[in-house]
């Protein structure tokens, strides 16, 4: 572990006083490496992941990783984790001169699972997956030691494995990618927050937006200039790196980087993923009836319409609501369920189709607005371990906030990846 660490002296210097932090993050005191599966929708929607898990697989010395798992979006599928770890076999006999830490090619690709593939209707939950199965085998393990779930994706197999098997709650540590992502997967996260509340959760809506947005920006340090001068070529990770993306984006590293600085155990403390304020409760809002401009949500929360309708339908009740991405309706008792979250502060107008005559043909609007940078947390003793990103305005950058308790660390973790993955140098 102690090769990740290294920078020098002067550069923590002026880190600190280029960003006015009393202490830089330090690597944790826990004499075990973390215990850590990653679920990632890579080669669905974003390039990001693809070089998240090459970061990934360079840092695997420093970690216990025991699985990696597909939870795509689109046509992402586990061949896409596979992709990369051929690429991280052709670099390991490098990296073991390196470190003896590394796990084999082989051992990786057997702990590779296929998550859900479909998003669940609004209960939150459907079949079990290999990917869900795996978390709760881990989770089970005689360990005493917790399990990170690093989500990079949906949390679709998160939630299922939470739904099957109850008991391994106690067991987890997860630190969410949300904002489009909880977009996307709105049908398990409030699954989850309805019914495992006293989860151990960080939910990073903006602050992951650190590694990639503000910070230091100049020179090497700028998103392509990086890429090219520390990464293009150097080894066949590199390459492949560079192959899925000439900028950094890495929006899912900052889940990693929380465990390699800083105590993970205090998510109010400083580290190179960010630090984050206890949750107040989960924005949520019920309507049931078609809402209008004049109702409003905060960004990343929750809107749920529960609309009634009559059993004289024709055949099996059927119902589609069209905003952003299409929504199919939930049938609940007497009712049709609808849940979408807001990724932007805008004004959102939708259109719901059915085979329900008193829905059908529907139109409504949504206003989203980003809540306030000087408001204050209001811890929720419903969500005694829920964690989101900081909303004090000195933590604020280009509109995101908590953004600067990521970039301010943003020459030091890259510097530090940089030397990282000269490993893989011919």
């Amino acid at each position: 572990m102690a090769d990740c660490m290294k920078y020098s002296l002067g550069l923590m210097l002026l880190v600190l006083l280029t960003h006015g932090c009393t202490a830089p993050p330090t690597k944790s005191n826990s004499p075990a490496s973390h215990r850590v599966i990653v679920s990632t929708d890579i080669g669905g929607t974003d390039f990001d992941d693809f070089q998240s898990l090459v970061h990934l697989l360079l840092y695997s010395d420093t970690i216990d990783l025991e699985g990696i798992i597909s939870s795509p979006y689109g046509k992402g599928r586990k061949e896409h984790i596979l992709e990369v770890i051929d690429a991280y076999a052709v670099d390991f006999p490098k990296l073991k001169i390196a470190s003896d830490g590394y796990p084999s090619p082989d051992s990786l690709r057997q702990m590779v699972k296929q998550g859900a593939i479909d998003i669940p209707d609004a209960s939150g939950h459907g079949e079990p997956t290999e990917g869900s199965n795996w978390i709760v085998e881990c989770a089970r393990k005689k360990d005493s030691r917790p399990l990170y779930i690093l989500v990079w994706g949906g949390l679709e197999d998160l939630a299922q494995a939470l739904h099957d098997a109850p008991d391994i709650l106690p067991k987890l540590r997860v630190y969410f990618i949300g904002g489009p992502n909880k977009k996307w997967s709105v049908n398990a996260y409030q699954y989850i927050a309805e019914t495992h509340p006293t989860l151990w959760m960080i939910e990073a809506n903006t602050t992951y937006r650190g590694w990639f947005v503000g910070g230091e920006q100049s020179g090497q340090w700028e998103n392509s200039a990086f890429v090219e001068r520390y990464i293009q070529g150097t080894g066949a990770l590199g390459a492949y790196f560079y192959a899925k993306g000439e900028r950094m984006k890495m929006g899912d590293s900052p889940s990693l980087t929380y465990l390699l600085n800083g105590d993970p155990e205090n998510p109010a403390g400083p580290s190179w993923g960010g630090q984050f304020v206890r949750a107040s409760d989960r924005p949520h809002k019920v309507w049931h009836r078609i809402t209008t401009e004049q109702d409003s949500i905060e960004q990343f929360g929750v809107l749920e319409l529960r609309l009634p309708f009559s059993t004289d339908t024709i055949g099996t009740p059927f119902a589609l609501m069209e905003v952003d991405r299409p929504i199919f309706g939930h049938v609940y008792n007497d009712t049709i369920r609808f849940l979408f979250s807001p990724k932007n502060p805008s004004v959102y107008s939708y259109r719901i189709s059915s085979n329900i005559p008193s829905i059908d043909g529907s139109k409504g609007q949504i206003t989203s607005f980003s809540p306030p940078a000087i408001m204050k947390s209001s811890p929720s003793d419903r969500f005694p371990n829920w964690w989101t990103d900081a909303p004090s305005p000195e933590y604020m950058e280009e509109g995101y906030i908590g953004i600067k308790t990521v970039n301010r660390w943003k020459v030091a973790f890259l510097q530090d990846f940089a030397d990282r993955i000269k490993r893989c140098e011919n």
